[in-house]
């Protein structure tokens, strides 16, 4: 139980600062075109078109994928819906932590500035990319851990190994379902669609693949347990 809450904890803070890396890189490059993490993307938008901040954008919609991820399993389980809350409520936090330092709120960083020049705006791209990769590599760690998971990886985790044979590309593909809704709902509201862009399109294409990589490449020796997908 020490070593996977330790896994958890890693996993948790390397997924939120991820997350933050990719909505932040995207707002430092005008006019913007980078955009970020498909779910973080989403959900940005929709804190906009209803006025919360990213914690209760985070935790709102989280509750309500734990509400699918029952319908998909087959049956309600207070434990994994406790799991799931008990992993949103740490993470949520996070994501406003790490949005705080990156935009400069804390003393000890002034924060990223916006991309001025053409290498600026290259390394900004990379630093996208590797939030990406933070995130696919987190989901990964925590999923094989499967202690509690954010109500959006328990999803892909679901569809998975109930319905893709164990395909991390097309269950995360098939996850996407969700906050494309979610995005489709803000636009109608705001007329806006930010934080979408190349860096978007990459986490598409990859973070699924990337995900299965690091099953393989990050902490080896540590398999997936414990799963409950349903009959």
């Amino acid at each position: 139980m020490t070593t996977s809450i330790s896994f958890f904890v890693i996993s948790l803070i390397i997924n939120s600062a991820g997350n933050v890396l990719t909505l932040v890189t995207s707002a430092k490059i005008h006019p913007s075109f980078l955009g970020s993490a498909y779910w973080t993307a989403a959900e940005a938008n929709l804190s906009v078109a209803f006025g919360w901040n990213l914690f209760w954008t985070f935790l709102i919609l989280g509750i309500l994928t734990t509400v699918l991820n029952a319908i998909l399993v087959g049956h309600w389980e207070w434990g994994r819906a406790l799991g799931n809350l008990i992993f949103m409520v740490p993470f949520s936090a996070l994501i406003q932590i790490f949005e705080d330092f990156f935009l400069g709120k804390y003393p000890i960083f002034a924060g990223l500035p916006d991309a001025t020049t053409p290498l600026m705006v290259g390394f900004y791209i990379l630093l996208n990319f590797i939030g990406v990769a933070m995130i696919a590599t987190a989901i990964s760690i925590y999923q094989r851990v499967n202690l509690v998971l954010h109500p959006a990886d328990d999803l892909m985790q679901i569809l998975r190994f109930k319905y893709f044979k164990g395909n991390a590309n097309l269950a995360m593909w098939a996850s996407y379902i969700p906050p494309t809704l979610m995005a489709i709902l803000a636009l109608v509201i705001t007329h806006q669609f930010t934080n979408f862009g190349i860096g978007t399109i990459f986490a598409f294409l990859f973070q699924g693949g990337i995900t299965g990589i690091a099953d393989k490449a990050v902490f080896p020796h540590l398999k997936h347990q414990a799963l409950d997908v349903g009959k």
